[in-house]
């Protein structure tokens, strides 16, 4: 049983803008630390931003300019932007000062961290999912039961037109759409926030933390990026340097790579770690 939604779905709408303020961010930095929250809905955003870029309330343009290309700017009538610099210890404490003058990162959380895994009728589901999306890119969320039965619930779509589209796809007698009626969707009609939608961004390796707007000095992030490269079980306490027998930088560079791989942050917070294969492109 799994369920999944598509990156026009309100909380992946938040998860979307987080990570377009986290690419600002690497632009100006090579290893920027920051934290994103964003709540958006009923024409109104508000986003928090705590970072160790002295300067990011000067790229107030490029975020504003990001927010409205990713939400919509006809949709927002209130922008509300809170730029705050991280405290300076916890600053610090996530890196270490050794005997040669060079800082080290260090673990700044605990954490258990477990694959990201989905079965073939999962993986299924996740591919009909874009196939639906490219057509229609408009809110969306799809669940397959353990019969492998599909619900899909579609906005903004004709639901026996759907039901014909996908009948090359799908044997349609056992899909359901829009069970309860034709609807509009989207943050016009209802809320998303960061990190809400972590089920279907990492399947059962879903735990503690979420996977978006955040650097990769974050366990949460880098390490749930790992267990699903390595395909291994981690777990971290704060202050770690080494972790499984490698310094957390080891981890930084690989979780870096794979960001990189698929174009950011942003594109990232599209799909999560559980991705349609034609946009998954990494060679792990």
């Amino acid at each position: 049983m799994f369920e999944k939604v598509n990156p026009a779905h309100p909380d992946k709408i938040a998860d979307r803008i987080a990570g377009a303020i986290v690419d600002i961010a690497y632009s100006k930095y090579t290893n920027p630390h920051i934290a994103v929250e964003v709540l958006i809905g009923h024409h109104e955003i508000f986003v928090i931003i705590e970072s160790d870029v002295i300067n990011m309330k000067n790229d107030d343009g490029p975020i504003t300019a990001a927010i409205k290309r990713i939400a919509g700017g006809e949709n927002l009538e209130n922008i509300h932007i809170s730029y705050n610099l991280q405290d300076k210890n916890l600053n610090n404490n996530q890196l270490r000062h050794d005997e040669n003058q060079t800082f080290e990162p260090r673990c700044g959380d605990n954490g258990i961290f477990k694959p990201s895994k989905i079965d073939k009728k999962d993986e299924y589901l996740v591919q009909l999912a874009h196939e639906i999306y490219q057509k229609h890119p408009s809110d969306g969320k799809y669940l397959i039961d353990n019969q492998g039965v599909i619900t899909i619930c579609q906005s903004n779509v004709n639901a026996k037109d759907l039901y014909n589209e996908i009948n090359s796809l799908h044997n349609k007698k056992r899909v359901k759409i829009n069970p309860i009626g034709p609807w509009s969707g989207g943050t016009c009609v209802d809320c998303g926030a960061t990190n809400r939608k972590i089920g279907s961004d990492m399947g059962d390796g879903a735990t503690g933390g979420g996977l978006h707007g955040k650097d990769l000095s974050k366990a949460d992030v880098t390490m749930n990026i790992c267990a699903y490269l390595f395909n291994k079980e981690y777990s971290c306490s704060i202050g770690d340097k080494v972790i499984d027998n490698h310094e957390f930088g080891y981890y930084i560079s690989a979780a870096h790579d794979y960001i990189s791989s698929i174009g950011g942050f942003e594109k990232f917070a599209e799909w999560g770690l559980i991705r349609p294969t034609e946009i998954h492109d990494n060679d792990y």
